[in-house]
């Protein structure tokens, strides 16, 4: 079977992609921009890539002529506070429309849980594109869920760090609401178990594992299989805004996604119809067991997808390939370069930047900068990076993006995401003579653009200096 799969850079399609090959199924990657599908070589031969933004206009295409099915993972929520729901409702027409002349015969959409008489614009939101869904010329079958937890969801995520972080705990009284919590591995069994299934068509059903708890019970549980000594505290006075300031501070969360979060946590989300479990019938896996999951697989470096690599709130409103060519004129640089005697160890050190290794060289500086740009409403560092050692386009590398992660050519280009007057580059390219070159560029923007670089020069001379002479020295016994 052909599939499309839209959002397919995303957190739960990224899961699904390799599902669907192992099922046998042919597969069509919808993306907005091609250089982000950061996946293994061995899949990337495996499919067809379409580069398609739905909430563009319409163009006409040839490549959904034979398609037999298609998963609509398209979600804004993280990308702004105020139109996100115009948004999503123009991704969904326009995607009826691209259906309109195929031969789909069934689109899935993985929704959220709507059950409450009063419901957030983020849930709202999702019962519209539902209803958008309903009205195209295809058999629909709606997946609503309420919170994922697996290795590198949001959610999981954001519990993760406040329960690491924070042994007291002063808590909105967000944390006393109810909610449904599903493993990730869960939800790609439904995903795929609904496939061509006619007891599934142009219905809605909500899945949801075997647990109802509060967030503070998720906080507790979580802290429970990680031995951590946690105390959480009920403060009812905290405001959305605080909670939203407080989430986005102490977290990785960006603003925004914190914003959406605390006005959806307000709400109860739980699972009442069961019909789903009759039509695939499974045991559900429990939330004590999806954390242990989630941390197998954190501890086995075999992480698949982390909602940090998604463009939330990016500074990228563009393709990547729009930044790769870094501009020549109008702009600063900081040019080192040092002769290598293993290049291969130097490319592995490369690849290994950031995270948790740091920096190499005055790390805790960039941790200052880390929280200096947090406090100024950017990104901080704390999104870390998702493989130790591994690095794909658009992946997110501490307060960088990166680029372009050409390890055959030896090329590793990152693009700032801090908050900068201007926008800056840092590149690392290994040349056939054994010499490594680190490179930074900065565009300012006006005056303060240029201040901000002249500012920045005494730390740029021996922050740039140490970090090439460490990458090209460092071994990987080292600790």
């Amino acid at each position: 079977m052909k599939i499309l799969l839209t959002g397919a850079n995303g957190y739960v399609s990224r899961r699904l992609l390799p599902e669907l090959l192992l099922l046998g199924h042919e597969v069509v990657c919808a993306v907005r921009d091609k250089n982000r599908l950061g996946i293994e070589e061995e899949i990337l031969e495996k499919i067809t890539i379409w580069e398609i933004d739905f909430t563009k206009p319409y163009e006409e295409t040839t490549i959904l002529k034979d398609v037999d099915l298609a998963y609509y993972m398209i979600h804004s929520m993280s990308t702004s506070i105020g139109d996100f729901d115009e948004l999503e409702k123009s991704s969904a027409k326009n995607f009826n429309r691209y259906l309109g002349n195929s031969s789909v015969k069934q689109v899935i959409y993985l929704s959220g849980i709507v059950n409450n008489n009063s419901l957030s614009k983020h849930l709202q939101s999702r019962l519209n594109v539902e209803k958008i869904l309903f009205s195209g010329n295809y058999n629909l079958t709606v997946l609503r869920a309420g919170i994922i937890v697996g290795s590198g969801s949001s959610s999981f995520e954001i519990i993760r760090d406040l329960c690491e972080k924070l042994p007291i705990m002063i808590a909105p009284k967000w944390v006393l609401t109810r909610t449904h919590p599903i493993a990730i591995r869960d939800v790609l069994k439904y995903l795929t178990g609904v496939i061509e299934h006619p007891k599934t068509y142009n219905k809605s059903f909500d899945i949801a594992g075997p647990n109802i708890l509060t967030y503070k019970q998720l906080m507790e549980q979580y802290a429970e299989v990680r031995n951590l000594n946690l105390k959480v505290y009920n403060f009812p006075l905290m405001t959305p805004r605080l909670s939203s300031y407080w989430l986005f501070f102490v977290t990785s969360t960006s603003y925004y996604l914190a914003v959406n979060l605390i006005n959806s946590l307000k709400i109860e989300v739980i699972a009442k119809d069961s019909e789903i479990k009759k039509i695939i019938p499974f045991e559900g896996t429990t939330y004590k067991e999806a954390i242990r999951l989630a941390f197998d697989k954190i501890e086995q470096n075999s992480v698949i997808s982390s909602w940090k690599d998604s463009l939330t709130s990016s500074r990228l409103n563009q393709p990547l390939s729009n930044y790769i060519q870094i501009p020549k004129y109008g702009c600063f640089k900081d040019k080192k370069r040092i002769k290598i005697t293993n290049s291969e160890q130097t490319l592995e050190n490369i690849w290994s930047i950031g995270g948790y290794r740091g920096w190499y060289y005055a790390t805790w500086i960039w941790n200052i900068r880390g929280i200096l740009d947090k406090a100024f409403g950017g990104i901080g560092i704390r999104r870390g990076r998702t493989h130790p050692t591994q690095l794909d386009n658009g992946d997110a590398l501490d307060f960088w993006r990166v680029l372009l992660a050409d390890k055959e050519n030896k090329r590793l280009l990152l693009f700032a995401e801090m908050k900068v007057p201007g926008e800056a580059w840092l590149e690392f390219r290994i040349d056939k003579t054994n010499t490594l070159h680190q490179t930074a560029t900065f565009r300012p923007h006006g005056i303060w653009g240029r201040l901000y670089w002249y500012a920045m020069l005494p730390f740029h001379f021996f922050i740039f200096d140490g970090m090439i002479k460490n990458i090209s020295n460092f071994k990987t016994s080292q600790k």
